[in-house]
């Protein structure tokens, strides 16, 4: 494909909407052509069912929110992230499918194989070309989160959290082209690693044969 396709993945509430912003104007200024999306969500269809994973007073089981997951994120790649690569835009996602092995396979204990399988049926096979990882302590999930809504995944106990976030750990390290970042720092300290990752895997290039 003609695109790049970077992923930003963590915990709820480590600073990835913001670092997703950020480096999505950066690359607006660099004039690349690029979007921005999000999984669970990312069309019409993606995001009707992101409002059934999200609702905290809907019982969802676990085998049946993973499916829920495979299937917005089967609508969103085919509908949005694959049309664009292909007319060679950079697409940047909060999220993708090391979410679902961390939070699903990790946290919710499912079978992890099973996991890999769903999401390679969800993707056709498609992969990150970068994943980056933002990783907080648990002390701010709480701070950062005094005052705002939480949806139904937010409303899970610490051991929960602490599975997920080992379950990243893990999953970077077997993940080709992917990097933790440590959200517990400053924030535009964090946009500049991410922009030298950027440049390192050769992402910002596209930005250069755009402006010729």
């Amino acid at each position: 494909m003609k695109g790049k396709f970077i992923v930003l993945e963590g915990p709820d509430r480590c600073g990835k909407s913001t670092q997703a912003k950020l480096l999505y104007n950066y690359l607006l200024e660099q004039g690349a052509d690029v979007v921005l999306t999000r999984e669970p969500g990312g069309t019409p269809t993606a995001e009707k069912i992101r409002q059934i994973l999200l609702e905290p007073e809907l019982d969802v089981r676990p085998v049946a929110e993973l499916l829920l997951y495979e299937a917005s994120r089967a609508q969103h790649t085919q509908e949005k992230i694959i049309p664009a690569l292909h007319e060679g835009k950079i697409v940047i996602c909060e999220r993708y499918t090391m979410s679902t092995a961390a939070y699903q396979g990790y946290a919710r204990g499912l079978d992890l194989k099973m996991i890999e399988t769903l999401n390679k049926i969800a993707t056709t096979g498609l992969k990150p070309d970068l994943t980056l990882v933002f990783l907080m302590s648990d002390k701010y999930f709480s701070s950062r989160g005094e005052y705002l809504f939480s949806d139904r995944l937010e409303r899970e106990d610490k051991e929960f959290r602490d599975n997920m976030r080992q379950g990243y750990k893990n999953l970077v390290s077997r993940t080709e082209n992917a990097y933790l970042l440590d959200a517990d720092t400053d924030v535009d300290m964090i946009h500049h690693k991410v922009i030298d990752l950027l440049k390192a895997h050769h992402i910002t290039d596209l930005c250069l044969s755009v402006k010729s």
